[in-house]
């Protein structure tokens, strides 16, 4: 029998960027916040100082940072004709834990998503009819404008350090930065990081090919930064331990050195660490939401914690699966293609290229996550006519470093042997002369890439294990050929001593090597309780004091990062809280 608790006005279930910016900004309105996060505390000073954060055993091979997947994981298959077999040890992507989340060990590459995203559907159909669209492709349009987001994303890129150059300011475009970018109201809060020999040799030939490089924008301070709230970031080092590390200089823009200790001091808000969330609880009607249990890690005890308020902060994938366990919201059927939590599960495509080049030496070990520059025109640029080539989305190609680590970086020639004498003296050869041109492509939703419950396998608390049905589609293969052709025409150009060139994503997806930790949709938001989980305000329509924060609204995956459009509809819905529905609670959009 659960411990029932006192009731408080917001639970947060996870505190990463989402629960921090909530936590933050709710108790500051007044209102007594706890936050349920299922893994342990983090610190700087504690957990990330030198010498031990540069352990690339712990923490990029072993994952010390990320979920444990003998307590919980997921059944992955292709298609519904498969079964479904547990993902053993993590791969594809990786799922943080621990206070700060996935913002603690992210690269930092923070994004704009446009109306090309949010007007998915419509702008396609505008433009090329509605026959382009395939039937079983599933998109469809946000419910929001980029207009509406543009103050919040740049509130979320002043509270994280973006270093960056803008390439659009109200309208009139910046020399150095992405013409294709959507008008911004003013310039990042830093400059854009040092720039690297293999980017700046990328961004000369991207030009030389009628490409239109520009720094990728991080969150990777270029100089030490003070934010509006006062946090204080440090300057990054170039040191090389950025992705599935916590950074020992309090450079990288991370909600567990910004939003997370303001709202610790604020005497409205308490965080509850080991407490790992099993449900979301209803009332007997069925209308309301009136709290959640959960078990802690540490004694075994399980609680209930009623609350005014349930918000979903968890990461993306961890967010449907408490959906789906607590029986919130019509589940959804890909033969029927009724119900919606679980749909339009969308991961990332792309290509890359690794490039040899005798008597140069790139220096990889000084380096950071965002070291690269990026070039848009097959993926922001409204010109480009994706209609020859028969595919819906875009990608992005980069060049740069994002770290030159010993044990995961050792880029070798096509042909080397794979051990012995030869492969010694390759490794020593190459690893400082060689660099990437790589891609990030977008995928779009179908109706057979979805979430479910497995029927078979259980967690650690007996409950089910989600169950991940995705593959690639022919838009995809589509565009990952057009990806490697692009990668391939510069890399040629660039006249490299050996090329192992970018080839084609078209092979069935495997969840076993590392690709990117972007997994969306699941809960979509949208204008249609039918066929959406959530509104515009990532309120649920079916429990108006339920919300689901994350990449797990996004109906479906863009060439970006995800964290730009998180950040900015976390404070875009913590502002419909506190000013809207704090004072009249329901629903916020009619039905």
């Amino acid at each position: 029998m659960a411990q029932k608790l006192k009731g408080v006005d917001v639970v947060l279930v996870g505190l990463g960027w989402t629960g921090g910016i909530l936590a933050k900004e709710l108790s500051e309105a007044g209102m007594k916040v706890v936050a349920l996060e299922r893994g342990a505390m983090r610190s700087t000073e504690k957990d990330f100082a030198v010498p031990m954060i540069r352990d690339e055993l712990r923490y990029s091979a072993r994952n010390d940072l990320m979920q444990n997947p003998a307590k919980d994981t997921l059944t992955i298959r292709n298609n519904p004709s498969q079964e479904a077999l547990p993902m053993r040890r993590l791969g594809s992507f990786l799922p943080g834990e621990g206070v700060g989340g996935a913002g603690v060990h992210w690269n930092g590459h923070t994004w704009r998503w446009t109306d090309m995203e949010f007007k998915v559907r419509s702008l396609y159909e505008e433009r090329y009819g509605k026959a382009y669209i395939p039937a079983d492709m599933t998109i469809q349009d946000w419910g929001i404008t980029y207009a509406e987001l543009e103050p919040y994303y740049d509130r979320f890129e002043y509270t994280a350090g973006i270093s960056g150059k803008a390439g659009n300011i109200r309208g009139k475009i910046q020399p150095g930065g992405s013409p294709f970018e959507a008008p911004r109201a003013r310039e990042y809060p830093l400059p854009p990081l040092r720039s690297s020999l293999a980017g700046e040799m990328f961004a000369v030939a991207a030009s030389a090919n009628g490409y239109h490089p520009f720094p990728r924008p991080t969150a990777n301070a270029s100089r030490a930064y003070t934010n509006p709230d006062g946090a204080r970031l440090g300057a990054c080092q170039y040191c090389g331990f950025c992705e599935r590390f916590g950074c020992e200089a309090n450079a990288k823009g991370s909600p567990h050195i910004t939003v997370i200790p303001i709202a610790m001091r604020n005497p409205n808000f308490e965080l509850r660490t080991h407490a790992w969330v099993t449900k979301v609880l209803k009332d007997s009607g069925g209308k309301r939401v009136t709290g959640v249990t959960y078990t802690s890690v540490l004694n075994g005890e399980e609680y209930e914690q009623p609350a005014q308020l349930v918000i979903l902060c968890a990461y993306a994938i961890n967010n449907v699966h408490l959906m789906l366990l607590s029986g919130l919201g019509v589940p959804y059927d890909a033969v029927t293609q009724k119900g919606v939590i679980g749909k339009n599960y969308c991961y990332q495509t792309g290509a890359g290229a690794t490039l040899f080049f005798e008597g140069r030496h790139f220096n990889p070990f000084m380096s950071t996550g965002g070291l690269s520059m990026v070039a848009d025109d097959y993926n922001t640029n409204l010109d480009f006519d994706r209609g020859p080539h028969g595919f819906i989305g875009g990608y992005s190609l980069s060049g740069g470093m994002t770290g030159g680590r010993p044990i995961s970086f050792r880029p070798l020639p096509s042909g080397t042997p794979q051990w012995g004498k030869a492969w010694k003296a390759a490794t020593a050869q190459w690893y400082g002369s060689a660099m990437t041109i790589s891609s990030s492509g977008s995928v779009m939703a179908n109706r057979y890439n979805y979430y479910d419950l497995d029927p078979t396998y259980r967690n650690a608390f007996g409950q089910p294990l989600m169950r991940m049905t995705f593959d690639y589609k022919e838009n995809e293969h589509r565009m990952s050929r057009h990806t490697a052709q692009a990668i391939n025409e510069i890399a040629k150009s660039m006249n490299p001593t050996s090329l192992n060139p970018a080839t084609a994503r078209t092979d069935p997806w495997t969840v076993v090597p590392y690709q990117s930790t972007h997994n969306t949709g699941g809960t979509i938001m949208g204008v249609n309780p039918r066929t959406s989980a959530v509104n515009k305000y990532l309120q649920s329509w079916d429990y108006h004091n339920l919300f689901v924060m994350g990449a797990s609204v996004f109906p479906h995956n863009s060439a970006y990062n995800p964290t730009g459009p998180v950040g900015a509809l976390t404070y875009w819905t913590a502002e419909a809280i506190k000013k809207r529905y704090a004072k009249n609670p329901g629903p916020l959009v009619s039905a």
